[in-house]
């Protein structure tokens, strides 16, 4: 994707660090590993942001408010020595119920009064948001674990982290990414 087109995202600090590098220009290409996101509050209380509702920060590219400054870490691992070698993070967010399972009902949208995730509910990234990536152009092909981490600082209460985790297993070709084995892990 061309910089011109992920100018919102720079200002998310979404990009690699060589993004910002004085020497880019608009016309220029990022290599960005795209994937969905769906999170389910599994608990029995809402989970809400982080920082009070006076405090949230009016994102005028994207159009809309930022109620957490980070709500996930993605981090891509090299499979062998686990060392990272890429990361990116759901700099802010718009939580809101995106969909419920059957018997709950959603309550939270992504407006300036009302965000949230209640029980039984899920808030659902696709894999076309920005920031919903991890900025891989300086990453070379190889084999490589995918880890995703909701409420990575542990800011929101919620009576369980341990399936705050994903880990996928990836394999990067130069040209293309392919994603297997997903599972939640401590």
């Amino acid at each position: 994707m061309s910089m011109y087109n992920l100018r919102c995202a720079a200002e998310e600090n979404c990009l690699a660090s060589s993004a910002y590098r004085s020497d880019v220009r608009d016309y220029d290409n990022r290599v960005l590993l795209r994937f969905p996101q769906r999170v389910k509050n599994q608990g029995t209380s809402d989970f809400l942001p982080s920082r009070p509702r006076y405090s949230w920060e009016w994102h005028s590219c994207h159009q809309h408010y930022h109620s957490m400054d980070e709500f996930s870490h993605y981090d891509l691992l090299d499979a062998n020595s686990y060392r990272k070698v890429a990361e990116g993070h759901k700099a802010s967010f718009c939580l809101e119920d995106t969909s419920c399972d059957y018997g709950y009902y959603r309550r939270y949208a992504c407006t300036a009064h009302t965000q949230g995730l209640s029980p039984g509910c899920y808030d659902t990234y696709n894999a076309d948001i920005d920031c919903q990536w991890i900025d891989i152009t300086d990453v070379k092909p190889g084999n490589y674990i995918l880890k995703v981490s909701v409420n990575p600082s542990y800011l929101v209460p919620e009576s369980d982290y341990s399936n705050n985790v994903v880990r996928c297993d990836i394999r990067y070709t130069g040209h293309h990414a392919y994603a297997s084995g997903c599972t939640i892990s401590p």
